[in-house]
């Protein structure tokens, strides 16, 4: 097991992580920029190191400065968490060159599913479902592309083969948009990623977002841990997420779970991963891998009593699993409300120093948060500030739970989403579960 581990991020994820380390008996290193040096995490790490100014670009995502933190300090793994680096095979391939451990699947893996194209392929080769498309790369012969768009059959979408985030798609409605519509999706690709590679698929109307939680040893060994359905979405951005994912059933959901299972195998995976699907007519279709740790994974660890982030500790330090499939069993129903600094009804970011902060708490209540009474918000980084979750023996009491943790919560001097959660909640079509992804921005006038 490893002796000490660098967390190369912040927030709550970095406390997370923490968290995990202590309890395993492992010294950890909180690297910060200035702004962060009074971060909770980096209070309560061993050691820590300032790595740069407060943006991201000269600190968080500063590649030689996090090699230079762990050499100094004597780290000899590093976790990523969410975000940042997580899913840069560069930084990965430079840790190990440099003679430590990346918390997660080897550089080539990483490059394999970052490719939305690459990734594609590999999962129709372990009989994964996809989205009906191109098949790969969009030929530059337009009478071509045409024909593949009339296969497909319309709308379509276009999507970066290096995208992600939700950026790098274009949705087209009618054969004679489609030409223009390749060239621009291919030009803010070419500026936002690098690589103007795009491909096409059918563009599903009325889908919800239902992901698969896998655990792999690198060693043969790979299970799942269930499904999650993270459909109440605004532009892209999960807001609220629940597992296991309501009114699938078992068959289908048994198959979809067997399929990830075996990718995993195929692709030689190490680590936390996320399969990603849309979900409509009862049929899933596999649109991307996450190769790390997800912000929603508390939710899996609720229905099914595994820490994610030991055992992915365990896994990448070359332990095999720690448990076969048959130990996984899914318990109950759990919640998860991510609370952000910002304004309920405009989004705009909200900074500022917090006055006073209050966790909700009871059975079943749980708040991973790096806020505490005093600590100010900067404008430099993500808006989430706290993850509230519930869990209970089923869905109705789950969410009843969550209704009464959120009237709990109290984050004062700055503005929060939490009115917006207290109104999702509440909602009859969310209650009876199984909106699609579409209906928050419809529900909010977007």
């Amino acid at each position: 097991m490893f002796d000490k581990i660098l967390i190369a991020n912040r927030g709550e994820i970095a406390l997370r992580i923490l968290r995990a380390c202590k309890e395993m008996g492992i010294a950890t290193v909180a690297v910060h920029s200035l702004v962060d040096r009074n971060l909770k995490h980096v209070r309560l790490a061993d050691e820590s190191v300032c790595i740069g100014p407060n943006p991201s670009s000269q600190s968080y995502l500063n590649i030689p400065a996090l090699i230079s933190a762990m050499e100094i300090t004597d780290a000899v793994a590093v976790h990523p968490g969410y975000g940042f680096l997580a899913e840069n095979a560069d930084f990965a391939e430079q840790v190990q060159k440099s003679g430590f451990t990346f918390i997660g699947p080897d550089p080539d893996v990483i490059r394999l599913m970052g490719d939305k194209v690459s990734a594609i392929a590999a999962m129709k080769k372990a009989g994964v479902p996809t989205v009906p498309g191109s098949d790969g790369p969009l030929p530059d012969n337009n009478e071509r592309c045409l024909e593949i768009g009339e296969k497909v059959g319309y709308p379509v979408i276009i999507k970066a083969a290096a995208g992600g985030g939700g950026r790098g798609m274009r949705v087209v409605e009618r054969a004679e948009d489609l030409i223009n519509a390749i060239s621009v999706t291919k030009s803010e690709a070419q500026a936002a990623f690098g690589d103007g590679t795009v491909y096409l698929e059918k563009f599903l109307q009325n889908p919800r977002h239902v992901e698969i939680q896998v655990m792999s040893d690198g060693q043969g060994n790979a299970i799942h841990l269930g499904d999650r359905d993270c459909s109440l979405q605004r532009r892209h951005q999960k807001v609220l997420e629940e597992a296991p994912a309501p009114g699938i059933p078992d068959e289908v959901r048994r198959q979809v779970h067997d399929s990830c299972v075996q990718a995993c195998i195929d692709i030689g995976y190490r680590g936390a991963g996320t399969f990603e699907f849309l979900y409509e007519d009862e049929r899933f279709y596999f649109i991307e891998m996450n190769t790390r740790i997800q912000v929603e994974h508390p939710v899996t660890e609720m229905v099914t009593g595994i820490d994610l982030i030991k055992e992915q500790i365990r896994v990448c330090a070359g332990e095999k699993l720690s448990f076969k499939q048959e130990d996984i069993v899914i318990r109950g129903h759990a919640f998860e409300c991510r609370i952000n600094a910002e304004d309920p009804q405009t989004f705009f970011p909200s900074p500022g120093k917090v006055n006073n902060f209050h966790m909700p708490g009871g059975l079943g209540v749980r708040v991973d948060s790096h806020l505490y009474s005093g600590y100010t918000v900067p404008p430099n980084y993500d808006s989430m500030i706290a993850k509230l979750i519930t869990h209970a023996e089923d869905r109705e009491t789950a969410l009843a739970r969550m209704r009464v943790a959120l009237s709990e919560l109290v984050v004062d001097g700055i503005k929060t989403n939490i009115p917006l959660q207290e109104e999702l909640v509440r909602d009859e079509a969310f209650a009876k579960g199984g909106v699609n992804i579409h209906y928050l921005e419809k529900k909010l006038g977007l």
